[in-house]
């Protein structure tokens, strides 16, 4: 039995494996939150709604609308949620790394939450993602 056919495959097969390197592959749980999210460029630097518009999509969010807000010198970033009752809103809260979280309540929002972009939002994504040519 020491040169059987069985015992050479057997025997082959387990060095072929052993010199196989398990290889771990890290998977991202990728979430999807239902609602829109309306993002403003309050910090002045050209591109940040966009580049937080697409962070944000990367991490499941839905953001329907982008653009810069009248204002143009928060330090901070601030999450104001439009609607309280939000499923995503403390799962976005993490994401955007703040407890800078306003309610306010109006008949006439048509988002979940607005993200008010503030000049710390460097540290929330990382300054090569997201589009860099729109100047929103």
């Amino acid at each position: 039995m020491k040169n059987s056919p069985v015992a050479i495959a057997l025997l082959l097969a387990t060095f072929v494996l052993s010199a196989c390197e398990e290889e771990k592959v890290v998977v991202k749980e990728k979430r999807t939150y239902k609602g829109d999210i309306e993002v403003l460029n309050s910090c002045g630097e050209p591109g940040a709604a966009a580049k937080m518009r697409t962070f944000l999509r990367e991490n499941g969010f839905d953001v329907v609308s982008f653009g810069n807000d009248m204002l143009q010198n928060y330090e901070e970033t601030i999450l104001v949620l439009r609607n309280p009752e939000w499923e995503g809103a403390k799962a976005l809260a993490q994401t955007l790394q703040t407890k800078n979280v306003l309610t306010i309540v109006s008949k006439r929002a048509y988002v979940d939450a607005a993200v008010y972009i503030g000049k710390d939002f460097h540290k929330i994504i990382e300054p090569e993602q997201g589009e860099t040519d729109d100047n929103e």
